[in-house]
């Protein structure tokens, strides 16, 4: 009871010292808080939405996903004759065929796509019964001609849609228009789809190009009769396997395990980056209870002196963390909460709609962030609590703060450089290996030694760095500079903690930066020297017939060329198959993209009954120029295709590609099954592309879905996704680097407190006020930028190991982005600038003659 006291009083007695380090605390609980609700609010609302569109039993076609497309871009449908048959199923209460395909476009009058921005599809099918589970209308009526449709009230409310508007629909049968007469609400929260209704009649003939078929039977339930029942019964009517059956749970578990998986890749990246939160926040923690066991050396004497333990001590400190732990992180969870709402908004506006009224706080929520944020915050105070231990009663009689324990600090250096020299063999062994997967596995370990290394001998090198870093920039700034020199080094432990919170952020954003800035130069070297086309054309769906059309018939264009991906079994003759496909493309292709052969003619590939494959493939399974390849076409026929050509494999384009040739494709498969393009290539004559380009463009207008780039546009594009990618994550690391700077202003406000006398003897003997905040600036920069070097450096040295990697995969170029980098390391003096802005004001305050006083 008396530690549990002595613990309360010196927590409050510190309130404001520890304050910072709830901070930390509150902020790193609270994205991890802030995930799972986000997460878990996202199944929730997909959960609901499955629920509520599945009816009691389904019938579909065998072997199809709920959310698939097959590769000719008509979705698989059964024959009308399923339906009446299911009728007659025994505790049908009613039975209805539904038309449903995803790979449709919508346009308004003004040939703006209505589909949603965020990547959620646009649904085009008929209105049925079973719509009205999860859907009623609330505007018009219902479809009741080819030339009448019904929207959903949010693709019409962003949209601007009204009654009477014309949209235009392009599938791959075709495009036609309609008016809108009926607008629906959904009674559960659309995650962002944009959904379109049609009477059953024209979402047959225009979205199946057939009529009497549908995607699947919906059927509902007699009274009294259970799913699994009634799906029985209705196996036994149709015929046990010949379709797929499904209790309404077994859809909906279906389309939520495709949803799932994705959610789960969101959620653990962002728990990943609120792990390196964690660990910035645990130097701060360390620095803060280091020097404040340091501060009450004096005070834990005398405890000592009067019968306090080892054991009293150590456990009065970790009480105080234990107190630390819980008070951040009950905020924490709080602020995750708001987090999670925050999300919610965001993606909201971006235009995935979440609804407040799905929120989900599990149970076990609060529980992990209460719990994650206690153990680490009493693990990150062990060691000072150890060494508040082992503080003497004879400390009682000396001033505040304990001589550095040499042993201590010799092992330490000791193990830090063998931990760092560990760490940079495996890194040397990593961007030596001969395959990329048994290298990735050695970079994590150099990655991971290197940085706990540098955690280790970071007060080592703080005191050359900080006299490197202080001869360049502090020599200006005369006596305050070289005073502001000699207090960043006076504690190298404490300087090389600081510095190291910074260091971890800035070493990933180092990284990251290389690694990036190295794909798209070694994207675009391999550009310029394999892409021989012109003009480049693609969109998020495979290019509809009449769109191919349009590019066919450009003026000004000397070839076109069709790309098409298949799906197919490939038999070798050793035996081994593979479900990779093959690539079926016009003769032209090789212009296109001119691909190095090992062996053999590329031409010769487009040949009759002819192919090629890549050179990985053909060295695993023994296949040379001249040996036959039995392809199995998905839904075609089985042919003996001959080797004509291996090419090689060192680059990223098409890297693996088996190509053939579209008669080869033509002869094997019907003409219903032939996909549309996956992506399609065209040339200008020489001297008039920028007329081909307009007009292309021109003629690519009224199919807003796909785009139209040349070589420079297609850069750029590569450039700006890349781009996107890396500031998402710069993002989720900007709270690491937040902590980072919390833990340098926690460091400086309580190195202020410490050396509160010594402020007050410097201002007695004539210091200003002005020259004693930058001297707290200028030490606070000097901490900044040596964990921004050793970050960097750091950083760059994880990026160039990943390069050799990816050079292994075909991205060759190194490319250092010296930008970012110079950028970095100056943002980070200005970080420091920041952090000593409250310290300083602080320690300008003070009142001289109360300083010297303070014991």
């Amino acid at each position: 009871m008396t530690v549990l006291k002595t613990s309360m009083r010196n927590f409050f007695a510190h309130k404001g010292r520890m304050a910072l380090s709830a901070v930390a605390v509150l902020l790193s609980v609270a994205f991890v808080c802030g995930t799972l609700v986000f997460t878990d609010t996202m199944n929730t609302t997909f959960d609901k939405l499955f629920a509520a569109t599945s009816s009691d039993v389904t019938v579909s076609p065998k072997a199809v996903k709920s959310d698939s497309t097959p590769q000719n871009g008509r979705p698989d449908s059964l024959p009308a004759s399923v339906l009446e048959r299911a009728k007659k199923a025994e505790g049908v209460k009613y039975a209805e065929g539904a038309v449903s395909s995803m790979n449709v476009t919508v346009v308004n009058s003004a040939n703006k796509n209505m589909g949603s921005s965020t990547g959620a599809p646009t649904i085009a099918g008929n209105w049925t019964r079973n719509d009205l589970r999860s859907m009623e209308i609330t505007s018009g009526h219902a479809p009741r001609g080819p030339t009448e449709t019904m929207v959903d009230a949010d693709t019409a409310g962003k949209h601007h849609l009204k009654l009477g508007d014309e949209l235009r629909t392009i599938a791959v049968t075709g495009d036609f228009k309609a008016r809108i007469v009926g607008i629906a609400t959904f009674k559960v929260t659309n995650p962002g789809a944009a959904v379109v209704y049609f009477d059953t009649a024209t979402a047959q003939r225009e979205l199946l190009g057939a009529t009497g078929r549908f995607t699947n039977i919906n059927l509902s339930a007699a009274t009294g009769v259970t799913n699994d029942t009634l799906k029985q019964n209705v196996i036994s009517s149709i015929g046990a396997g010949a379709y797929k059956v499904q209790t309404q749970k077994e859809y909906a578990d279906e389309n939520r395990s495709g949803v799932g998986s994705f959610m789960d890749v969101i959620k653990y990246a962002m728990l990943g980056f609120a792990g390196i939160a964690f660990l910035v926040g645990i130097f701060l923690i360390i620095n803060t209870f280091s020097m404040l066991v340091a501060q009450r050396t004096r005070e834990i004497g005398l405890m000592r002196a009067i019968g306090s333990s080892r054991k009293q001590v150590n456990r009065s400190v970790l009480v105080e963390a234990t107190l630390l732990g819980v008070f951040g992180s009950i905020l924490g969870v709080g602020a995750g909460v708001g987090l999670a709402v925050g999300l919610m908004k965001l993606m909201s506006a971006a235009g995935m709609d979440l609804s407040t009224r799905d929120l989900t706080v599990k149970a076990t929520t609060p529980v992990i962030g209460l719990v994650l944020g206690v153990v680490v915050t009493v693990l990150a105070a062990y060691l000072p609590a150890r060494r508040a231990g082992k503080v003497s009663p004879m400390a009682a009689l000396r001033d505040a703060g304990t001589p550095a324990d040499g042993k201590a600090g010799l092992v330490r250096g000791i193990i830090g450089l063998v931990l760092t020299g560990a760490g940079t063999f495996a890194l040397f062994t990593a961007a030596h290996a001969d395959k990329a997967s048994d290298g990735s596995l050695v970079l994590g370990a150099g990655v991971v030694l290197t940085l706990i290394g540098f955690v280790i001998i970071g007060p080592l090198l703080a005191g050359g760095v900080v006299r490197v870093i202080s001869a360049v920039l502090l020599r200006f700034f005369g006596p305050v500079g070289r005073m502001a020199e000699r207090n960043a080094l006076r504690n190298p432990r404490r300087t090389g903690a600081t510095g190291a919170a910074l260091m971890i952020g800035l070493a990933l954003v180092a990284c990251l930066s290389v690694v990036g800035s190295s794909m798209v130069a070694s994207a675009t070297d391999e550009l310029d020297k394999t892409v021989g086309t012109d003009f480049i054309i693609q969109g998020n769906q495979r290019i509809v017939p009449q769109a191919a059309k349009a590019v066919e018939t450009t003026p000004g264009l000397t070839r076109v060329t069709h790309y098409r991906d298949l799906e197919a079994k490939l038999t070798t003759p050793d035996g081994a198959s593979d479900t990779q496909g093959v690539t079926a493309a016009d003769p032209t292709y090789p212009q296109d993209l001119r691909r190095k052969t090992t062996a053999g003619d590329l031409n010769a590939a487009y040949g009759k009954d002819s192919m090629s494959v890549g050179s990985k493939f053909a060295t695993e399974h023994h296949v040379k120029v001249g040996d036959t390849l039995t392809v199995a076409f998905k839904g075609g026929s089985t042919a003996k295709l001959k080797v004509a050509a291996i090419t090689a494999d060192d680059g990223v384009i098409d890297q693996g590609a088996r190509y053939t040739s579209t008669e080869t494709m033509r002869k094997y498969l019907p003409a219903n099954r032939i996909p549309p393009d996956q992506i399609m290539f065209a040339s200008a004559k020489k001297g008039q592309e920028k007329q081909a380009y307009a007009a292309l463009k021109k003629s690519m207008e009224p199919y807003p879905q796909y785009q139209v780039r040349d070589q420079t546009d297609y850069k750029q594009e590569l450039k700006d996704q890349i781009g996107q990618l890396l500031n998402m994550v710069y993002g989720l690391l900007a709270l690491a680097i937040v902590v980072a700077v919390l833990g340098v202003i926690n460091t400086l406000a309580l190195s202020v407190v410490e050396r509160t006398r010594e402020i007050g003897l410097m201002r007695a003997i004539g210091m200003s006020r002005r020259q004693l905040r930058r001297m707290i600036r200028l030490e606070s920069v000097v901490i900044a930028l040596f964990g921004a070097l050793l970050g960097l450096g750091l950083g760059m040295g994880w990026g160039a190991t990943a390069q050799k990697l990816l050079a292994l995969e075909g991205l060759k170029v190194l490319e250092i982005p010296w930008p970012t980098i110079i950028g970095v390391f100056i943002g980070s003096a200005f970080v420091g600038l920041f952090a000593a802005l409250i310290p300083a004001f602080r320690a300008g305050r003070m009142n001289v003659l109360n300083a010297i006083a303070t014991d």
